[in-house]
């Protein structure tokens, strides 16, 4: 996504609406097995990443918030790409606090959150999809392209690594 390419309000909630089914579909189709398996590079299984997929999503109404609120960031202003050390320390803690929930309980927790989003973008004026923030990720961008970026594509990039690679077995 890049600003060339900002989607619009109905396409960012179609996006959003989509992901969701897409993400409650493949992992529900896991088996219990499966989804503790290792598969991320920081040695996270599927439980695990779903556990952080579902803490990130309180974050994107916040992003919101902040484009109403906060100056735009400046045109000129390039990702920041130092951003990583706070996050993983983040994202550790909050994997570790939901390590007692069930994947049915993560997947109510994701959907739950993700209808927030989906309420907050719907309730959203459609010009402050433009104006530019920055994510706790370092992605810069109008609101609408950063909100793309990490709720749909970031998301969806956790999934494949939930369902892991394809199998060579024959």
């Amino acid at each position: 996504m890049t600003e060339a390419t900002v989607p619009s309000k109905l396409e960012l909630l179609e996006a959003l609406r989509s992901s969701r089914d897409h993400v409650l579909a493949t992992v529900s189709r896991q088996s219990p097995q499966a989804l503790e398996e290792g598969r991320y590079e920081n040695g996270w299984n599927g439980r695990q990443i779903l556990a952080h997929v579902a803490s990130i999503e309180w974050t994107y109404p916040r992003l919101i918030e902040m484009a109403r609120e906060a100056p735009s960031v400046p045109a000129g202003e390039a990702p920041t790409r130092d951003m990583r050390g706070g996050n993983d320390a983040y994202n550790e803690r909050q994997v570790a606090k939901r390590a007692h929930l069930s994947t049915a309980a993560l997947l109510e927790e994701f959907e739950r959150n993700r209808a927030a989003t989906i309420r907050a973008v719907e309730a959203t004026e459609e010009e402050v999809f433009s104006r530019r923030i920055r994510s706790a990720g370092g992605v810069i961008g109008p609101l609408a392209a950063v909100l793309y970026q990490v709720a749909v594509n970031h998301v969806l990039g956790h999934v494949r690594d939930v369902v892991g690679p394809p199998s060579t077995a024959r």
